[in-house]
């Protein structure tokens, strides 16, 4: 087995803070519990998201007249967006007592929102020898905008922790990527997933530079780092492992 190399690597960037206004433009269930939003308008001409982990933070005012800026607020990751037409797509996991979740669910459409940021990124340069990406809904986003930057001939593994079968999120990899589906049934959101890396051992350890992004439950931080920069011996440089949410805390902010 090869030691890793520098064959990738995250650089950060730093960004000027803008804030956008938009509207609600449409919604698309892609699970009974994921939903997809379009957002629009003319300020999001010019709005770029250059990392695959990028963090933006969408405001939902309650009506119309409330200030954008002093509206609730999340944090998500931008999915898609056109920077000439002036629209930005993201998606939302669906729980009962979120403020985004109530809005992605409820709002009607042509409900006003606000964008801010990206504030900063980390931008992956340089081609990875191999892959290991897993996450639960929350970072779906990343893992699949990771999982476009893949040439034809990638390896590796991605997981995705989901409930069951009927909310299975498909993530589209090369060929030489697995991609798995982990159920966690009514077990708590990150043990599956901490289970599937705990079974990598290091006989698994692909040769070369690995890069590594695991991201779920703060919970699973734990398991990510024993996994990739223990077990694996990964390179800090090209290794994201992190608390997308934290459970029972709300206002729980995902490091950048």
């Amino acid at each position: 087995m090869s030691n890793p190399t520098l064959g990738a690597r995250l650089e950060p960037r730093r960004h000027e803070l803008v804030f956008r206004s938009a509207t609600l433009a449409r919604r698309t269930f892609l699970t009974p519990a994921y939903v997809r939003l379009r957002l629009e308008g003319a300020e999001l001409r010019g709005f770029d998201s250059p990392g695959a982990d990028d963090h933006i933070r969408v405001f939902f005012p309650a009506t119309p007249t409330d200030d954008l800026r002093d509206s609730p607020n999340r944090e998500y990751t931008p999915v898609s967006w056109d920077a000439a037409a002036g629209w930005l797509d993201i998606d939302v996991a669906l729980h009962a007592n979120g403020v985004g979740s109530r809005w992605a669910e409820h709002a009607p459409l042509g409900a006003p929102a606000g964008v801010g940021g990206p504030r900063g990124s980390l931008v992956l340069v340089g081609r990875p020898d191999a892959w290991l990406l897993a996450g639960d809904e929350t970072a779906v986003p990343a893992i699949r905008r990771f999982a476009a930057a893949m040439d034809d001939d990638a390896v590796g593994r991605i997981a995705i922790e989901v409930p069951d079968a009927a909310h299975d999120l498909p993530v589209a990899a090369p060929r030489g990527v697995e991609v798995v589906q982990v159920h966690r049934g009514d077990r708590a959101p990150g043990a599956e997933l901490a289970d599937w890396l705990d079974a990598l051992d290091i006989e698994e350890q692909p040769d070369g530079c690995v890069f590594g992004f695991v991201a779920a439950e703060q919970a699973i931080v734990r398991a990510g780092r024993a996994l990739l920069l223990d077990r694996w011996s990964g390179d800090p440089a090209a290794t994201v492992v992190k608390g997308y949410w934290k459970r029972g805390t709300a206002e729980y902010h995902a490091p950048h």
